[in-house]
C-alpha cells in the first residue's frame, strides 16, 4: 500500500498509541483505594455489591449517572490528519 512520505506500518502506529493513550486516560480517572459507605454526592448509602464490582466507589449509581451526563466529553485530535484539513 503506498502511503506517501509515511514508513510502512506508520499509519497503525499512530492508531495504536492513540488507543493506548486513551485506555491511559480512562484508568487514570477510574476510582481507586477503598470505596466509602456512603455516598459523597448525597450521603445515601451504597449497597455492598456496588461496592464490591467498583473498588474506590464514592458515588451511588444516581449521583454516578449524574456525575457522569454533566462531565464534557473528551475530545483528542487526530495524530494523523487527512489532507484535506492541511489545505485548509
Amino acid at each position: 500500500m503506498a502511503t506517501g512520505w509515511a514508513g510502512e506500518g506508520a499509519v497503525q502506529e499512530q492508531i495504536d498509541a492513540t488507543v493506548k493513550d486513551a485506555i491511559a486516560r480512562v484508568q487514570s480517572r477510574l476510582p481507586q483505594g477503598p470505596g466509602v459507605s456512603r455516598c459523597e454526592g448525597c450521603g445515601g448509602e451504597i449497597p455492598p455489591a456496588r461496592r464490591e464490582a467498583v473498588p474506590g466507589v464514592r458515588l451511588c449509581v444516581a449521583c454516578q449517572d449524574q456525575h457522569d451526563r454533566s462531565s464534557t466529553p473528551y475530545s483528542g485530535y487526530n495524530r494523523r490528519g487527512s489532507k484535506d484539513s492541511q489545505l485548509r
